[in-house]
């Protein structure tokens, strides 16, 4: 079955001061996404995920190597020979044998029908090149991987770097429909692809009419200021729980996050479903993964929000695999950003994640 393909013209809002060159690459990243999103969809529906752990206690599963593959092969048939860093390893892959990778394959002939194990393996190798260069792709191939196994939020998520900062991002939100609000059991069949470049605005397509019109996002809040809702990751251990409760306290918010998985938290700050998504690193150690960020980061931005560290730096997307110095991630509009970020600090949440005593006695800022 064919995936459906993305036709550039429909965004011609965006399009017409956009270089040939990054007309393009948008194309391809659309199309590419696109197709990860129908063979994760097929994967999910016929429940064939077959879950493993890795050495770091996460799950992988068909649907993220298939994915992987697909948008490694869209790009390079696209685009030719690409630089991409990637979360999903050759190695890993190739040793969990033959039966298991006839699987992925089948996943993968969805969309590639004459792919071959090898060619599929190939692929996925494809997204092991390093960061840095004039210019680099980062992918998640599925972002969410618990969120996908319990058939709520997941997201594919691509973009391009360069000089340390994303400047076009395709996010494919398979379970996230528009009028999305917190039950995804009612959503599955009905997500978006939305997509920015940097300096043009950020769109959603429905991810089953990729032709439609775009619709660009921005924030347009109705809620008043003591009733914000505030994201966080379906699985509190991602983060900080204890320091994000101080927070929310110092900002007069409920402690109780809007729960879900996956870079559609940056989404759903873009349109207005939510005020802010906040992360609060789970130990002074952790630094985040460029591919769990960028995609989403350029989104939010370019819908209007501004997304930072906890100190308030840019995240740095040129340092390696991972946002070294920046400590923690808050996404929020232009309103509420600046007022969080003193909640961060009046919590006594350190720049490095760490928590200490609550620091001060002031009233609640907002």
């Amino acid at each position: 079955m064919q995936h459906p393909v993305f036709v550039l013209v429909t965004t011609q809002p965006i399009t017409e001061l956009m270089l040939e060159a990054t007309k393009h690459r948008l194309a391809a990243a659309l199309d590419a996404v696109g197709a990860a999103v129908t063979v994760c969809r097929n994967v999910q529906q016929q429940s064939r995920a077959n879950a493993r752990m890795k050495s770091d206690c996460s799950p992988v599963t068909i649907a993220d190597f298939a994915s992987q593959a697909v948008v490694v092969w869209k790009l390079r048939r696209a685009l030719g020979e690409v630089s991409l860093v990637a979360e999903e390893e050759r190695a890993f892959i190739s040793a969990l044998g033959a039966e298991y990778l006839d699987s992925v394959t089948e996943a993968v002939r969805e969309v590639w029908p004459d792919a071959t194990t090898e060619a599929v393996v190939e692929a996925v190798a494809g997204g092991s090149a390093t960061p840095g260069g004039s210019g680099f792709w980062t992918l998640d191939p599925v972002d969410g991987t618990k969120g996908f196994l319990r058939n709520q939020q997941y997201a594919i998520a691509l973009a391009y770097i360069e000089h340390g900062r994303p400047t076009l991002a395709v996010l494919g939100c398979p379970n996230l429909s528009s009028d999305w609000e917190e039950d995804a059991a009612t959503t599955i069949g009905h997500g978006i692809i939305c997509f920015a470049v940097e300096g043009h605005g950020a769109f959603e397509v429905p991810a089953a009419d990729p032709t439609a019109a775009p619709r660009r996002l921005y924030p347009e809040l109705t809620r008043p200021a003591a009733s914000g809702r505030v994201c966080a990751s379906v699985e509190r251990a991602h983060g900080n729980s204890s320091a994000f409760d101080a927070v929310m306290q110092q900002a007069g918010l409920p402690c109780q996050p809007l729960a879900l998985d996956s870079q559609c938290k940056y989404a759903v700050v873009a349109r207005g479903q939510a005020e802010a998504y906040l992360r609060v690193p789970s130990s002074p150690e952790y630094a985040e993964l460029i591919w769990d960020h960028a995609a989403g980061c350029l989104i939010a931005t370019e819908a209007g929000c501004r997304v930072t560290d906890l100190a308030g730096r840019p995240l740095d997307f040129g340092r390696g695999r991972r946002l070294r110095p920046n400590a923690g991630v808050l996404c929020a509009t232009a309103e509420w950003h600046a007022d969080l970020l003193r909640a961060v600090a009046a919590a006594g949440v350190s720049h490095d994640g760490r928590h200490g005593r609550l620091i001060g006695t002031e009233a609640p800022l907002r």
